[in-house]
């Protein structure tokens, strides 16, 4: 049934689709579907108005915007701690990630060095959030596709990671963990800790990549469905400057880690003249789905690699560097336990002391799962940013969908769409 470009069409078609139709749509044989945002893959955060030739996607439009939370104006009423609650909430996948991200660029701005205990616990829980991001794009790159026990292989480790955060941080889903300098409190019991991460590493994840391989790498319908869908090349890659494992999956040999290191992936992380971690950046050439799934999966093996370095080698010493009492939020025990504890928890809240920034601006990055997740920010003095400006990997990374779908079958929405690993909380902002 052919549609018309009335307002009150009758079919279902709003004023905007209507006026793109009118705008954009040349041949009048071509149909216009809303895929999203109540599409389950779209997760009633994503729309895209594609334009059909039969079953094939002659062009494809992009709508953001279905999950915007104004988060970067927020941090304008936010101290340099305080906004970290809602760094964390960007990429909802792996919270822990953007605490550390952020706070790493206000310590940039603060010249603050990391104590080495710090360093090691923070790159430690950076690789377990890049694993937590990784299981479940790849869990549900199959159960976008029909295969449903390979979503579950990845879901079940990531409740175990979430015992891990939570006992660290005290919070299971957003952990807010970080602080200027530091974090909100040292890990509870070392030996604790590194049992269970030991448990993951060499125990729950060898066996859940093992089986996702086992189910995926070999199969058909799977292949089938990813390999030579939404390709783009090396050069496009760069040209529209995708980072992360979409990147990497074209053949863009960039990782933060490697080409500008922090944390303990830099030399001399210690101050003692420490060596980096040693880990491999995988890299695939077609630039595909089916690249991009396996760049991850491999990506998975070389996160386990880092931790098994690091978790015998967690130094002593306390994890904070910023130890005056005019800007720190003191222990529960010293509030609870001294006067001096209660004053200096009354005088930073109640007086709204706190952190007095450096006039400037600062820019820092790090290598997030789905790629470079930078912040940008600027102090004009005082407690609270004047501006903070965030460079999300999958704002950049999504722009491309239009040319990676075009040409392609309606089917092949879910499988492309499901390999860039769009977290809309991070798009929007």
């Amino acid at each position: 049934m052919p549609y018309t470009l009335e307002p009150d069409t009758g079919y279902g078609l709003d004023i905007e689709t209507t006026e793109y139709l009118r705008d954009h749509v040349q041949a009048p044989d071509r149909w216009v579907l809303n895929f999203g945002p109540q599409h389950p893959a779209t997760h009633t955060t994503l729309r895209i108005v594609l334009e059909l030739d039969g079953e094939r996607i002659a062009r494809c439009t992009p709508h953001i915007g279905y999950l915007h939370s104004g988060f970067e104006k927020l941090g304008e009423h936010h101290d340099w701690n305080q906004w970290v609650c809602t760094a964390s909430r960007m990429d909802y996948v792996s919270p822990i990630v953007n605490d550390i991200a952020f706070h790493t660029a206000v310590e940039k701005l603060f010249g603050i060095e990391l104590t080495p205990r710090c360093t090691v616990v923070r790159t430690i829980l950076a690789e377990i959030g890049r694993i937590q991001n990784h299981l479940l794009c790849v869990g549900a790159a199959g159960l976008d596709l029909g295969a449903f026990t390979g979503f579950l292989y990845g879901f079940n480790e990531r409740e175990f990671i979430y015992d891990i955060i939570e006992y660290v941080s005290g919070q299971r889903f957003h952990p807010d963990w970080t602080r200027v300098g530091g974090a909100w409190r040292d890990i509870p019991d070392d030996q604790v800790f590194r049992r269970m991460v030991r448990d993951l590493i060499d125990v729950r994840l060898p066996k859940a990549v093992t089986d996702l391989e086992t189910l995926l790498n070999r199969n058909r319908i799977f292949v089938d469905r990813l390999e030579g869908v939404g390709s783009i090349s090396r050069e496009d890659a760069i040209a529209w400057g995708l980072t992360g494992p979409v990147a990497r999956a074209s053949g863009v040999r960039r990782d933060m880690r490697k080409d500008e290191p922090y944390l303990c992936y830099a030399p001399n992380w210690d101050g003692k003249g420490a060596d980096p971690v040693r880990f491999s950046v995988p890299v695939a050439t077609t630039g595909d789905s089916l690249a991009r799934y396996l760049v991850r999966v491999e990506e998975l093996k070389q996160s386990m690699s880092i931790i098994a370095q690091l978790i015998d080698r967690i130094p002593g010493g306390p994890i904070d560097t910023v130890r005056d009492g005019k800007v720190r939020v003191p222990q529960k025990g010293d509030v609870y336990g001294s006067i001096e504890g209660t004053i200096q928890l009354f005088e930073i809240f109640m007086h709204n002391r706190g952190f007095e920034a450096p006039v400037g601006e600062a820019y820092a990055s790090i290598e997030s799962p789905n790629g470079e997740l930078g912040f940008f920010l600027v102090s004009a003095g005082g407690k609270y940013p004047w501006r903070i400006r965030t460079r999300p990997p999958c704002f950049v990374n999504y722009q491309v969908f239009p040319k990676l779908i075009e040409g392609h079958q309606l089917a092949d929405v879910v499988a492309v769409l499901g390999s860039l690993n769009i977290i809309a909380a991070e798009l929007d902002r």
